[in-house]
């Protein structure tokens, strides 16, 4: 491990400032109702009955844009909005049009604007594009092998055409994985192996530490220690070395020492939010 963290330090220094890590908020635009049935997220409605959580309302949009207007005095320069949609054809051009809205006026702040929605058809990412969206958030979560394992509601096919319709309108890619799903290590190796090999690199490697819900299916599982993601940040940072890898859900669980590891290892972001 000691000689991957050091080879991955080398490289991140070849293509990164190693002082530099960008501060990153999100917020949960639209939360709960979710009709996916992933077995880690609380969002899902497949699990609302064990979970507690009620499917809301879009958020106003003068509240995001406020939000994001302190996320900025604070000294973020990455708006990150998230939507508990399949995508919005499931929901409709009204409520498509609302984040449209929401993407434009907050991207003339000035900030990198991020959304996490879904699906989408090749004519809603240039929708989002046209919009001003700056990066597109799409996870793979786990491997194509262990996909199956994680939802039912759709194939790691789907994720891949949507970072395929998100890459052909321009938009910059983020898209990582989960850790701790009950995948084998062949699995982290099979997502990593996915990421680095698609056309291009995403611009943007998020890398999760599966944070346990009750209620969902899988709050029994236990977390990745902070080694393993240490090992998991290191190895991205080689495979896609230009890419921003972002130390993302799960950071909070880790140990200050395991935190600096992650960030000698390669990793140069990080996300903040209540919401």
């Amino acid at each position: 491990l000691l000689e991957l963290v050091f080879d991955a330090a080398s490289m991140h220094r070849q293509f990164h400032n190693p002082r530099q890590v960008q501060q990153c908020t999100l917020l949960s635009i639209k939360t709960g109702g979710c009709p996916e049935d992933c077995g880690y997220c609380a969002q899902s409605s497949k699990h609302s009955k064990t979970t507690g959580l009620k499917a809301e309302r879009l958020l106003d949009y003068e509240y995001v844009y406020h939000e994001a207007v302190k996320a900025r005095d604070s000294g973020s320069t990455r708006f990150c909005m998230g939507a508990a949609w399949r995508g919005p054809s499931q929901v409709g051009p009204r409520q498509f049009g609302r984040v449209l809205e929401m993407v434009s006026r907050i991207r003339g702040l000035g900030m990198e604007v991020c959304t996490t929605l879904g699906m989408l058809t090749p004519q809603q990412a240039l929708a989002l594009r046209q919009a001003g969206l700056t990066c597109y958030n799409h996870n793979l979560d786990t491997s194509p092998e262990f996909y199956s394992q994680v939802t039912s509601t759709r194939k790691y096919q789907d994720r891949l055409d949507t970072l395929a319709a998100v890459r052909e309108a321009g938009i910059s890619v983020c898209s990582g994985g989960i850790i701790g799903l009950g995948e084998q290590e062949q699995d982290r190796v099979g997502l990593l192996h996915t990421l680095a090999t698609l056309p291009e690199h995403p611009e943007s490697v998020p890398v999760n530490a599966l944070v346990p819900v009750k209620g969902t299916p899988m709050e029994g599982h236990t977390p990745p220690s902070g080694l393993e993601m240490v090992r998991c940040v290191a190895t991205a940072r080689i495979l896609m070395p230009a890419s921003m890898v972002r130390l993302s859900a799960g950071r909070l669980s880790l140990s200050a020492a395991e935190q600096a590891m992650c960030f000698l290892a390669g990793a140069n972001s990080v996300f903040t939010g209540d919401k």
